[in-house]
């Protein structure tokens, strides 16, 4: 029998994997882009490794160990986010990020341990691929969810085709579906395997990416740059408003703009508690005759912070406000596990969800609001559009990011979100990076980061929904049933009892 190779190598394969994890999204080495023709073949040395080793505890752990690396990798960020806004120093900011990935990586570990049962099975191909988008399905359930593998690919026209119908976790089962289809070729289980590659020019009868187009429609974008620890008191405070104001009033003065937005911001900008830029805004939207939308620290009755946005209407009157639902580990709330951890907001208390999605009625339009990291859960932005929005607008603050490479990931996952639900997007930020987004996930205007600007930018209504918007992840919860099945399958020759020979009787003379 050939002997199977050491551990040594294993972890080796694992740390492959975790390198071009990283690589293919934007990361330390390179902040502004990815490499994301690695993605099809990223999980590729791991499950060799899987496929290699016997123990399941050492199994588990090649997993842990790959996951370790990868969030280390792509979230380095955070470690900056707890020491610089989170005051709690560099060794307290360096321990909680690790626990953070030691803590994430276990979904990783489970998806090893589950894997390596089923990559002995003749359907191993397609069991992997539906167990990898399975459990990538549940981080945002569990607390935290960032990239998915899919989010590489939106500067892929071919697989961007599955966006409007399976979603960002449709995406991630094809590339799963390349990277062990060459796992197993390399193990040698016969060039047969190859065959469920015909997923890949199957998508060719999907429809493509909808065309370029020149919308007429115009919106006065701010991204007013505030810095994140500035010491506000009300002669600064009351400078800022005053500049944001004077520029929205003349960028829209010049423009047959109908709708001014203004980002998520660290600002002292208290709609409800403050009389004065209460009625500022009230101003600007009469003055302009268009519809405000800023982001505010709205209240419950409870006199508890929501992070809030408002939109006014061009007579000034609140139409309506938008809650955060899905608020930020550590920046808005802190997990109980974490309960040491310093709040990175400087409000009173945490911050609360919201429980409802608002669509924001626009003349004869609606629009659809979410805020800053609410843009990585696809199930819920797609509830917008299935409530009537025929436009999205995120509205962020990426300024604790620093100056790294979350700026450019964050970007990728907003831009699927445009793509999963065929519309316009448009993205303020308070430094960058704004943007408006087209119905294919293709940026068509980009202000430079960490600049005050206002810009006009053009984006268009679009009605209808996709069949992600109308159904969700049906696919992702499709695939834990098929990953369940085929584990189920793979233990059955394990339980069939054998037959006993039968004792051949002797001949007698």
């Amino acid at each position: 029998m050939k002997k199977r190779p050491g551990s040594l190598l294993n972890f080796a394969l694992a740390l492959l994997t975790a390198v071009l994890l990283i690589l293919v999204f934007p990361n330390l080495i390179f902040p502004t882009f990815g490499l994301p023709w690695l993605a099809p073949m990223a999980l590729t040395p791991l499950l060799v490794a899987l496929a290699w080793e016997p123990r399941p505890l050492w199994r588990f752990l090649l997993g842990e160990f790959t996951g370790i690396i990868y969030w280390f990798g792509i979230c380095y960020w955070i470690q900056f986010v707890l020491e610089v806004h989170g005051g709690m120093g560099r060794w307290g900011g360096w321990g909680t990020f690790l626990l953070f990935c030691l803590a994430k990586a276990i979904h990783l570990g489970v998806f090893s341990l589950l894997a390596a049962v089923v990559m002995r099975t003749w359907y191993a191909v397609p069991a992997v691929a539906a167990l990898w988008t399975g459990i990538e399905r549940t981080h945002g359930t569990f607390g935290f969810a960032w990239l998915a593998l899919g989010n590489s690919a939106i500067d892929m026209a071919l697989p961007m085709r599955l966006a409007p119908f399976l979603g960002v976790y449709g995406i991630s089962f094809v590339l799963a579906i390349m990277a062990t289809t060459v796992a197993v070729i390399i193990l040698g289980r016969g060039r047969r395997q190859l065959a469920w590659l015909a997923v890949v020019p199957a998508i060719l009868f999907l429809p493509d990416l909808p065309g370029r187009s020149a919308p007429n429609l115009t919106a006065v974008v701010v991204q007013p740059n505030m810095p994140e620890e500035e010491q506000w008191t009300p002669a600064s405070a009351a400078a800022m408003r005053d500049r944001l104001l004077e520029q929205s009033l003349q960028a829209a003065r010049g423009s047959s703009a109908h709708l001014i937005i203004w980002p998520e911001v660290p600002g002292p900008l208290y709609y409800y508690n403050d009389p004065k830029f209460h009625d500022e805004a009230t101003n600007l939207a009469r003055f302009t005759r268009a519809y405000f939308l800023f982001g505010t620290v709205g209240e419950t009755p409870h006199r508890e912070p929501l992070n809030s946005a408002v939109m006014l209407n061009p007579g000034g009157d609140l139409i309506d406000r938008y809650d955060k639902i899905n608020l930020v580990p550590f920046g808005e709330y802190v997990p109980r596990f974490f309960g040491f951890v310093n709040r990175i907001t400087q409000e009173a208390g945490d911050f609360v969800p919201g429980n409802r999605i608002v669509d924001f009625p626009v003349a004869d339009h609606r629009v659809g609001v979410f805020i800053c990291y609410e843009s990585v859960f696809p199930h819920e932005v797609r509830q917008f559009v299935k409530e009537g929005a025929d436009l999205l607008v995120n509205i962020s603050n990426d300024g604790s990011f620093g100056h790294s490479a979350a700026r450019e990931q964050h970007l990728e996952i907003a831009r699927m979100r445009a793509a999963e639900n065929r519309r316009w997007l448009i993205r303020s930020t308070n430094d960058g990076i704004t943007v408006t987004i087209d119905p294919a996930g293709r940026i068509t205007q980009r202000l430079p980061m960490y600049q005050q600007s206002v810009a006009q930018m053009n984006y268009g209504y679009e009605t209808g929904t996709t069949f992600y918007t109308g159904h969700g992840d049906w696919f992702a919860w499709g695939c834990w049933l098929g990953a369940a099945a085929a584990l189920f399958c793979s233990q059955i020759p394990h339980y069939t009892p054998r037959k006993k020979p039968e004792r051949k009787r002797p001949i007698r003379a």
